[in-house]
């Protein structure tokens, strides 16, 4: 082994020759019980962020786990086509450097634009989890959009429009008017803002008067702009103010529309004033209030969010109405709809109607692929029918088919499910899964799945022209079938009687109901049992949380905060990192900011870590929150780790090779140390797998960091040397055996985790276990034997710990050298410790660095000693010669006043009004912090100063 560890002279390597060599493909052994992860497919967008990293990590460390357990395992890959994203980004490629639409290109052209694009990124997408060590199966990667998921989709479009669980209608929609399509309200991002409230004064008709003697109701709105729709004005009927009025009329103001006077408790009697004017094609809630009492739609909006030349007209169900005139005043004609705002104002003012302008805090929903304000808009889309499929999937959940860990996620799964809505799965791009639906001259539609299958079913002759629906499908509509479709569905595949169901999905709470819910609704409809049982998809849901920045911030572009995994496992310079960053950038004022964040941030710019320390990280932050802090701390922490495993493990090596290590079956002594560090690594064992299990990786991986750091480098190998230096052949024989088996399994329990490091040391090891198994990813896991529970050796090592620890912390208290020899004594010892002193007594002396450990006789109280308790003894460490007390006392009263000045520094800085006031609560935080430290190095060296000054 090299001397250094460097990941970057390993990783790459092992995982071609991994590939290659198929360990990442199921073993196909019907006899083991199958085990089946579905990677929720990144968008072809662009490159994997931290996120992809974390919920990748947790996967793959399932996999191996479940794999080296000799179950058939399949970690299913793919990539989403994205629809809205995808083509946003193209579309803004070509504009850039070609300058052109995507109607310049056409909708085949632009398409294949885009096929040329993906893959590009997926390219990128699939080197990043190459080096983040992800074990999945190639050979079986799938794409949204590729031939067999198309064929999936086709086929769950026309059953569910057969079984009239599709249905095309004319409803209200979020409507971006940038792209021009629908978009699904789990795609609205609501966003606070300072906004205006405008009273308005609606004129009453036929003489009829308010009980206040008004002869018009106010208004108020903040979207005056929509006053060209309105159909009806609402009051509550119990509001004694206006309760007279319900049947009665207004005026429209500029339009001169008769509108009706509705009761509805819609209008609250607590709120504004009470009366509320109805746009239900415009505004989701009046859209429910038109349908409860048949007032007409008026859409005065073309979809590019311009006031229309004619308004549509159509009534509560949908139909072309001619109830009310279309009529738009032409100066309001062509406006965008904001500029319309001003100018409807102006005119409601010019006319006196206008009574008052407030101040108004608002809600407004706006796209989250770009800063667009969302458009209620009255469209005419396609439908799935949800509510009898949330109903089976719910039931799925409640029945524990299906267990969400955490198990607090279920309450937001039932919430959303139970109050579910019609999923609107058309979108106007050109990106997609085009709807299987066809239309003919007089705009009957036939849906099938091709126009070929159509003409046959419908008998429809060849002449007759058909023209195919211009709209795609949801993306979430297609990811909605992968668990299934992956697997070769329709067809009733080898492979989708093997994995199906999965056995877990990863998910950030985030899309639950993008993407989780929907997966569990078209799955069970689709895939039944051999009894017609509905299948679930998965058996379990762990939900991660967000990874966020050290300040707990949402990663950003716009921030500079975002870190590309790969960085983190390679390293870049800052000079390259703001580059990255900033590259192509059309706002410089953007650019500069981001480039101030990324020097803040990462001064030096990133040092490479390896995928193993960042693999690492990433288990022991995924706590059961929702939000998780990225800490570049902890990161080169267990960088450490990593260096600390693979430095122990040349220990290892060279006091193992080319020697006998006793697998010979010759006779072998075990120490105290040995018997202990077995049964420790037994029982680390057992929590080990009792943590994976249950889904707690920040635990398997704190397990872990303890037992190798602490019990196996720090203690056992130190407990090891005495014997290797002058120890008998049978010992020797037995403290080789066990370096060489435990850090042999030691490899194997961590292997899920660090992959890379553990295998390039496995296959130094292995050679002296006589082990020919070609990779440690094929090896068994360990498992807990309770034959190997040494109860005695554990408390009779932690003892002997116990002792070796108390003089360290006494040396360290009295500043004594940790190389000068002390001779101690043991007062007032128990049998159990005579007994440990009389059989380790060589180990004690050696490991605690003592000359001399002597029991005292029962009655003997021994010199002036410095005295510390210990299990069944108390430990003596004469001060004759150790110390000078008077020049001790000198050095620690020295020490104590310049701790008592820097305490004195910041208190003063606290307490100033100034700097509490200008200060970075990050700097504040530190300063505390600093105060923290010195009041207990305060209390510590008082502490010091009692004891010896009682010498």
């Amino acid at each position: 082994m090299d001397k250094i560890y460097n990941p970057q002279n390993i990783e790459q390597t092992l995982y071609e020759h991994w590939e290659q060599q198929g360990y990442f493909k199921p073993n196909n052994d019907t006899r083991q019980d199958s085990y089946c992860i579905m990677i929720p497919p990144p968008n072809v967008t662009g490159v994997l962020h931290m996120g992809h990293a974390f919920q990748q990590t947790i996967m793959d460390i399932l996999i191996r786990y479940q794999r080296m357990q000799g179950k058939n395992t399949l970690w299913q890959t793919g990539i989403d086509h994205a629809g809205i994203a995808t083509q946003i980004v193209v579309e803004r490629k070509i504009a850039e450097e070609e300058g052109k639409t995507r109607h310049d290109y056409g909708r085949d052209a632009f398409i294949d634009k885009i096929w040329q694009w993906k893959a590009e990124f997926c390219k990128i997408i699939t080197y990043q989890m190459h080096r983040l060590g992800a074990s999945v199966d190639w050979e079986r990667e799938r794409f949204t959009m590729d031939e067999g998921l198309s064929i999936a989709v086709k086929e769950v479009f026309v059953r569910l429009y057969q079984e009239d669980l599709i249905y095309r209608g004319k409803r209200l929609v979020n409507w971006n008017p940038r792209l021009r399509t629908a978009i699904s309200d789990l795609e609205v991002e609501k966003r606070e803002s300072k906004g205006l409230m405008w009273y308005l004064r609606y004129p009453l008709a036929d003489g009829v008067c308010t009980v206040d003697g008004l002869d018009y109701l106010v208004v108020a709105t903040t979207r005056p702009e929509t006053i060209l729709g309105d159909t009806g004005v609402a009051v509550n009927p119990l509001d004694s103010r206006y309760s007279n009025l319900i049947g009665q009329s207004i005026i429209l103001p500029l339009i001169g529309r008769r509108l009706p006077i509705v009761g509805d408790e819609y209008a609250d009697m607590f709120k504004g004033t009470g009366c509320v004017k109805i746009t239900p094609a415009h505004d989701f809630n009046d859209y429910e209030v038109g349908k409860r009492h048949a007032l007409p739609m008026v859409n005065i909006l073309t979809f590019d969010g311009y006031i229309r030349q004619e308004a549509e007209v159509f009534d509560t169900h949908g139909e072309v109405s001619s109830a009310l005139s279309g009529e738009i005043p032409a100066v309001f004609r062509g406006l965008e709809r904001f500029e319309a705002r001003k100018a409807i104002v102006a005119a409601i003012e010019h006319l006196g109607l206008l009574i008052e302008i407030k101040a108004h805090d608002l809600t407004i929903p706006y796209c989250d692929r770009g800063s667009v304000v969302i458009e209620p808009m009255l469209t005419d889309q396609w439908y799935v029918r949800t509510l009898p499929l949330a109903k089976v999937a719910v039931e799925a959940v409640k029945q524990g088919e299906i267990q969400f860990v955490p198990k607090q996620y279920e309450n937001m799964y039932f919430s959303w499910m139970r109050d579910i809505k019609d999923w609107c799965i058309s979108r106007q791009l050109w990106w997609g899964h085009r709807i299987p639906a066809w239309y003919d001259a007089d705009g009957q539609v036939y849906v099938g799945l091709s126009i070929t299958a159509i003409r046959q079913q419908y008998q429809l002759a060849a002449d007759i022209p058909l023209r195919q629906d211009e709209d795609v499908l949801d993306t979430w509509f297609s990811s909605g079938l992968w668990t299934f479709a992956t697997l070769g569905w329709p067809k009733d595949t080898k492979a989708l009687r093997t994995f199906h169901p999965t056995s877990a999905v990863v998910s950030g709470f985030d899309i639950i109901f993008f993407w989780i819910a929907r997966m569990i609704m078209l799955t069970m409809h689709f895939i039944k049992n051999d009894n017609g049982k509905p299948q679930v998809p998965f058996k379990t849901i762990y939900i991660t949380g967000l990874i966020r920045d050290e300040k707990g911030q949402k990663m950003s572009k716009s921030k500079g905060n975002v870190i590309d995994p790969i960085d983190v496992v390679d390293g870049i310079s800052l000079a390259d990192l703001v580059q990255k960053h900033t590259s192509n950038m059309l706002f410089p004022q953007l650019a500069n900011k981001i480039r101030m964040c990324i020097k803040k941030q990462f001064p030096n710019g990133i040092k490479p870590h390896g995928a193993d320390a960042l693999r690492f990280t990433l288990a022991a932050i995924s706590s059961t929150g929702r939000d998780i802090n990225w800490d570049m701390k902890r990161l080169e922490g267990y960088r450490n780790f990593c260096n600390k495993l693979w430095n122990a493990s040349r220990f290892v090596l060279m006091n193992t090779e080319d020697h006998i290590c006793g697998f010979d079956g010759c006779n072998k002594v075990f120490s105290l140390a040995d018997r202990w560090i077995l049964a420790e690594f037994n029982e680390t064992v057992k929590f080990f797998r009792e943590a994976l299990d249950n889904y707690r990786f920040d635990l398997a991986a704190s397990i872990l960091y303890a037992f190798t750091w602490n019990q196996f480098c720090d203690w056992y190998l130190e407990l090891s040397k005495p014997v290797m230096r002058s120890g008998t052949a049978a010992e020797l024989l037995g403290t080789r055996h066990t370096l060489i088996k435990v850090l042999e399994a030691l490899l194997r329990l961590a292997h899920p985790i660090i992959p890379f490091i553990t295998e390039t040391i496995w296959q130094r090891v292995k050679i002296l276990i006589g082990e020919q198994g070609a990779t440690i990813m094929l090896q068994p896991f360990p498992t807990y034997d309770i034959a190997l529970a040494d109860v005695d050796a554990i408390t009779d090592l932690e003892w002997i710990k116990q002792i070796t620890v108390a003089v360290r912390t006494m040396r360290t208290a009295m500043n004594i050298s940790p190389g000068k020899p002390l001779a101690v004594l043991l007062r007032h010892a128990s049998p159990v410790v005579v007994r440990r002193v009389n059989e380790n007594l060589k180990c004690i002396l050696t490991i605690a660095r003592l000359n001399s450990l002597i029991l005292l006789p029962k009655n003997d109280k021994g010199p002036v000693s410095f005295t510390q308790f210990i299990d069944g003894a108390e430990l003596l460490i004469p001060t004759e010669g150790l110390i000078d007390k008077a020049a001790e006392l000198k050095r620690l009263a020295k020490e104590a006043l310049r701790i008592e000045g820097e305490i004195g520094l910041i208190t003063a800085k606290l307490n100033s009004v100034g700097f509490i006031s200008r200060a970075p609560d990050t700097v504040v935080a530190k300063e505390r912090q600093k105060l923290e430290s010195y009041q207990q190095s305060r209390e510590k060296l008082l502490e010091q100063q009692e004891i010896i000054s009682s010498l």
